[in-house]
């Protein structure tokens, strides 16, 4: 778990010991709030020239994941469009892992396609799952929506267990056995959320695990199937927490959030403390927020249980039954939470609206007030800020809230009221989600834009770079570099290089 603290602290949580730099998962500790405290970062950089570019990686040919770094590692989600070993032919989900410093591939991990219905694993999607990093382990969910904990070390201190069968998870059905070679990944444990509890998975298994002690709470993707109009798993859970050690399931969420789910639970949770106690917040594909009490180690015979604080519904007008007759209606429809929860100064904020591909072309930041308990969405509800459907999850520091829409505009609201101070339009959709660090916001646009903002309220643009393809992944910040990743690359960005 992310050292809580930051100006290069170093703390301990969980047993673990992280420099305060680097960035362990989405965002900042537990909050999700993509906001870093380093310094001296680049105002610009040139790929052409090589300026302010420490190195460049090369990924596959779509790469939806956000990386995350520690421990000298940097893990990002990819495909295998750019085979890193020849062993591993075709498409593939694909978590590669690269040497900080100097940005040398050190190991992947390589999880073959499901096969059949291209709507439960879409083809050449990749693995997009932001890791979780952990001392000397990982942990990630693969584009099968199998959690696994993984080594950092990959296979170059050996196979160290208790999961042993990497050869055959990585072989695709019907092929030959490909033996576990000096670049795959160590799997330490799997939990296939398929099997363990049912879900039916749509398009890509989508989670950044939220760690908070022994557990993990993970997003289950359970969507619809490929009539965009049925849930095949309506029983199935929403949120599962599962035990670090071991990858055993110790609860699940009991809302029976599956048939009001328009598209797809994609949304990761976060924590946040309130009244001096911690919540889980996660946003269900029903568009409603839901805060959980955190799990704590239940007495010898009994089973731990996710116990329910309060719901809050983002869209209170919306259709909630039947909510599949309106897929493909563009004026009217369910809306669903696609990014993730944000705690800031003891608000949570959220986007929401219709889905991007099915829903409404409308959408909203929320700001929630968590310290209710029951259905609070009237009494919980200080603002809404309107704007276009969205899948950017919001940032949050000094007083502002930095969003984006699929529209291709970047807004800034302030936090305190949700009155907007500016708003900055590009071509084409923007699905990732912006980054504040060092006075500045950065963020990238689907056409390859990637921008630099002066943090403020007002507009202030310090960089426009294009770049040579599309970009869907967040930007992050660790130990004085910035890290920017589109389809085929990772420019690791920091001044002076």
């Amino acid at each position: 778990m992310r050292a809580v603290g930051c100006g290069g602290l170093v703390l301990c949580v969980a047993g673990a010991v992280v420099r305060g730099a680097d960035q362990v998962q989405w965002g900042k500790q537990y909050s999700r709030n993509m906001v870093s405290e380093e310094k001296g970062l680049p105002t610009s950089f040139d790929p052409a020239t090589g300026k302010n570019i420490k190195w460049v990686a090369k990924l596959g040919n779509e790469t939806h994941g956000t990386p995350t770094i520690g421990g000298g590692r940097v893990l990002v989600g990819t495909n295998n469009g750019e085979p890193r070993d020849v062993r591993h032919k075709g498409d593939r989900g694909v978590t590669m892992c690269f040497d900080e410093k100097d940005g040398k591939f050190l190991w992947q991990l390589v999880v073959p396609k499901i096969g059949g219905d291209v709507y439960l694993d879409w083809p050449r999607g990749g693995m997009v799952s932001p890791a979780t990093i952990e001392g000397d382990r990982l942990y990630t969910v693969t584009n099968r929506d199998e959690v696994v904990c993984l080594d950092m070390k990959g296979m170059a201190d050996g196979n160290d267990g208790p999961y042993r069968d990497e050869a055959a998870h990585q072989t695709p059905k019907g092929e030959g056995r490909i033996e576990v070679g000096a670049t795959d990944a160590d799997v330490l444990w799997m939990c296939d959320l398929e099997k363990e509890v049912g879900i039916y998975h749509h398009d890509a298994a989508h989670s950044s695990p939220l760690l908070y002690g022994d557990y993990l709470y993970v997003n289950s993707s359970n969507g619809v199937d490929n009539t965009h109009r049925k849930i095949r798993k309506p029983d199935a859970p929403s949120l599962v927490v599962i035990d670090k050690r071991t990858g055993r399931i110790v609860a699940k969420d009991e809302e029976h959030i599956g048939p009001r789910v328009f598209h797809c639970t994609w949304s990761s949770p976060a924590l946040g403390e309130v009244n001096g106690r911690p919540l889980v917040f996660f946003c269900g594909g029903d568009g409603v927020v839901y805060a959980f009490e955190t799990i704590k180690a239940p007495a010898e015979g009994e089973a731990a249980k996710l116990t329910k604080v309060w719901q809050f519904d983002c869209d209170p007008t919306g259709p909630k039954e039947n909510v599949h007759k309106w897929t493909g209606n563009r004026r009217e429809s369910p809306s669903n939470i696609k990014s993730m929860p944000v705690f800031d100064n003891g608000r949570l904020y959220v986007t929401v609206g219709g889905d991007i591909w099915w829903g409404k072309r409308q959408g909203w930041i929320k700001c929630i007030d968590p310290s209710k308990t029951g259905d609070v969405t009237k009494s919980a509800a200080i603002w809404s800020y309107e704007m276009k459907q969205t899948c950017s999850t919001v940032a949050v520091h000094d007083g502002l809230v930095y969003a984006a829409d699929c529209g291709g505009q970047i807004h800034c609201v302030d936090a305190a009221t949700g009155k907007g101070l500016w708003v900055h339009k590009v071509e084409g959709e923007i699905w990732a989600s912006p980054l504040v660090a060092d006075g500045k916001v950065y963020i990238g646009s689907c056409n390859g834009l990637f921008l630099i903002f002066a943090e403020g309220r007002e507009k202030r643009v310090l960089s426009s770079i294009q770049l040579d393809d599309r970009i869907s992944a967040t930007a992050v910040a660790a130990n004085g570099v910035v890290y920017v990743t589109t389809w085929s690359k990772m420019y690791a960005v920091a001044n002076g290089k």
